[in-house]
């Protein structure tokens, strides 16, 4: 059986938690593992899951409050060893240039259009699967 990926899902808007879980479905790629979700509200809750390990890649929702998405992938990279990869939910296509700066490893446009996202998603899985191999 093939095992599960781990994906962490931060914003403090269900809807936009829920737009990632519909646009990934149980796997976003045939190729990758089935998807298991962890869902987070708050910043803390981000930096208390990623420390307990086993996450494969974060989504983060760069419109989150009080801190968005972009402040938090910059945070972790910094703090986290071996941090997994991160794919930005951006406002506009405009604010890539941010995700660049927050060293985000992809970045997609809200709201979540599933064939994109899914296909980002699955790249940054197949990596995650590449380096720890």
């Amino acid at each position: 059986m093939q095992p599960t990926a781990t994906v962490l899902v931060y914003s403090d808007d269900s809807n936009t938690r829920a737009q990632v879980r519909l646009a990934t479905g149980r796997r976003p790629a045939p190729d990758v593992p089935e998807v298991e979700f962890v869902e987070c509200a708050t910043p803390g809750a981000v930096l208390r899951e990623l420390d307990k390990g086993g996450i494969d890649a974060c989504v983060l929702d760069g419109e989150a409050a009080p801190m968005g998405g972009m402040g938090v992938c910059r945070q972790i990279k910094d703090e986290i060893f071996n941090c997994p990869p991160v794919l930005v939910l951006i406002a506009r296509p405009q604010d890539a240039w941010l995700a660049t700066w927050s060293r985000a490893d992809a970045a997609v446009a809200l709201p979540v259009e599933p064939v994109e996202f899914s296909s980002a998603l699955a790249a940054l899985l197949r990596r995650r699967a590449l380096l720890s191999a």
